[in-house]
């Protein structure tokens, strides 16, 4: 409470005291540019990904645009210890998406290399996909993948090297005759899930569709 007092929480945009479990204040909520995507029917991240591997169904939270409140919101997230975000752009997402009869199987975040969450201190998928297992009802699982490789944040990285990525990811144990919904923060190139669907799919009778916090196409 005495925290509260000296260090209220105020919005991402214009820094007005909101409520605790906010990010930004109603005004400025309606400044944040929501994607509007429809999970199963076509829209660019599954176009894009289609290219790649096969994908069931896709699903972008955000557009990510330069200078937007909603890359400042991931970046809060991603960068700042904002480890709460996650949580509210989970409430965000259920409000929003609806698995119908067609629920996946399990959900599975993106990793971090081991050194990178010594760096970070947490993962920033972690709670998001926690509160999205819990609302849903679908189980998740952080120790399914794991990156091999330590390398800087893709979003330092020019195209090249954000293209090469093989071997980053392998599985822990083996999965088979399951849809896994494979979640990540941003969608730039789709390397990076490209990836790890790829050993997921190559293992057994596996689906593979994608939720994303945000895309950057």
């Amino acid at each position: 409470m005495m925290l509260d007092l000296l260090f209220p929480n105020r919005c991402l945009h214009c820094n007005k005291i909101i409520e605790p479990d906010l990010l930004v204040c109603n005004l400025c909520f309606s400044q944040i540019h929501f994607t509007h995507y429809d999970y199963f029917t076509n829209n660019p991240i599954k176009e894009k990904c289609r290219l790649a591997f096969p994908v069931e169904n896709t699903y972008a939270l955000l557009q990510f645009e330069k200078e937007s409140l909603s890359r400042k919101i991931i970046h809060e997230l991603k960068y700042r210890g904002r480890e709460k975000t996650g949580r509210v752009l989970a409430e965000w997402i259920t409000d929003r998406l609806d698995f119908k009869d067609q629920k996946p199987d399990l959900m599975v975040s993106v990793p971090l290399h081991p050194k990178k969450l010594r760096e970070r201190g947490y993962n920033q998928l972690h709670v998001f996909t926690e509160t999205l297992s819990a609302y849903y009802g679908i189980p998740f699982d952080h120790e399914l993948i794991k990156r091999n490789n330590y390398s800087k944040a893709q979003a330092l990285k020019d195209k090249q090297h954000r293209l090469e990525s093989d071997k980053t990811f392998s599985l822990n144990k083996s999965v088979s005759g399951k849809h896994i919904l494979l979640i990540d923060d941003v969608f730039t190139t789709g390397n990076t899930v490209s990836s790890i669907a790829w050993e997921i799919l190559k293992t057994g009778n596996n689906k593979v569709s994608i939720l994303v916090m945000a895309m950057d196409l």
